[in-house]
């Protein structure tokens, strides 16, 4: 064998090695525990395919749904370090680490959806997502995805706040979560979604509290048939990119995944309503009974609970109150 040919022979695994170095740095992993067709999900593919149209497949992008890369907890340290490179998080997650996105989770901080989307669309959502990017977190925010407004499913109804004393009420395993629903009276407990179902069934729990889609989708309609309308919780959802990745990005293409995410947002919007209103239908021919309720005693009851967990946004949620 000629020289020549041992050393083409040499350089080729240092070159596939490269070669698939480069496509692992071009590829975006998207990661998100809900399931395909959700609208996070959709909204993200869509970005994705546009990142790619626009950077003439520069930039590709790969979605792993339906939880496959693992918890919430798990794609957040792999967000961290880079091995993922986009995703969406509940701000539970986020709070520990980044304290001031903790006044977007306080009780009847928004007035309804339309004020939560003109403060985040608004200067107080980026500033939000700036102390995200500025944090330790090592994620970049970008956008916020909707969740809609959680509000209470129960096996009685519940037509007054008097009617949810004593009654066992699953919460997000959040201090101030269960805070909230203590207030109101009843006793929060926190526990794991995949447990609700059987725990309603069994009366370990008397409700818990939600979206329609997740009541619909998880099957707690089946055992909770009373859906009171307290919408004591809105709670938009940060769509984040490692900063790693990021940081890699040109000026320009950082330019434009935000772009994207911008519009990511506003087309997750309209993918959330249109599911809401689906999933709303089906539980009311499934016999779920939609109570509407004065929410100024639950506003009320909540009080202490603001006063708690708000004092040190104290000027900041003034700020999102003014927000007309």
């Amino acid at each position: 064998m000629n020289l020549k040919r041992k050393l083409l022979l040499a350089t080729l695994p240092l070159a596939l090695g490269l070669s698939s170095f480069v496509q692992a740095e071009t590829t975006l992993k998207i990661a998100e525990i809900h399931p395909a067709g959700y609208p996070t999900v959709v909204a993200m593919e869509n970005l994705g395919k546009k990142l790619e149209a626009a950077t003439h497949g520069e930039i590709k992008s790969r979605m792993f749904a339906g939880g496959v890369l693992g918890s919430e907890k798990e794609v957040i340290e792999q967000t961290q370090i880079g091995a993922v490179q986009l995703t969406r998080v509940s701000l539970g997650s986020v709070g520990p680490v980044v304290p001031a996105t903790n006044v977007f989770n306080m009780p009847f901080v928004f007035r309804d959806i339309d004020h939560m989307r003109k403060v985040v669309d608004g200067e107080i959502g980026q500033e939000i997502l700036d102390a995200i990017t500025n944090s330790d977190f090592n994620m970049v925010g970008l956008a916020w995805m909707e969740a809609g407004s959680r509000s209470l499913y129960t096996k009685k109804p519940v037509r007054k706040l008097e009617d949810l004393k004593g009654m066992k009420i699953r919460v997000i395993g959040n201090p101030l979560f269960i805070d909230t629903l203590n207030a109101m009276g009843a006793n929060g407990i926190a526990m794991d979604t995949g447990e609700i179902f059987s725990a309603l069934q069994s009366g370990v729990i008397d409700g818990a509290e939600n979206n329609s889609p997740t009541l619909l989708e998880h099957n707690h309609f089946r055992a909770a048939k009373y859906y009171t309308q307290t919408h004591h919780l809105i709670l938009p959802e940060p769509l984040l990119m490692s900063k790693t990745t990021w940081n890699k990005l040109t000026p320009e293409q950082q330019e434009l995944v935000r772009k994207l995410a911008k519009e990511a947002q506003l087309e997750e919007r309209d993918l959330w309503v249109a599911k809401e209103k689906a999933s709303d239908e089906k539980l009311k021919a499934e016999g779920v009974e939609f109570i509407e309720v004065d929410t100024k005693p639950f506003y009320d009851a909540t009080a202490p609970v603001r006063e708690k967990y708000g004092a040190q946004f104290a000027e900041l949620i003034q700020r999102i109150e003014a927000v007309q």
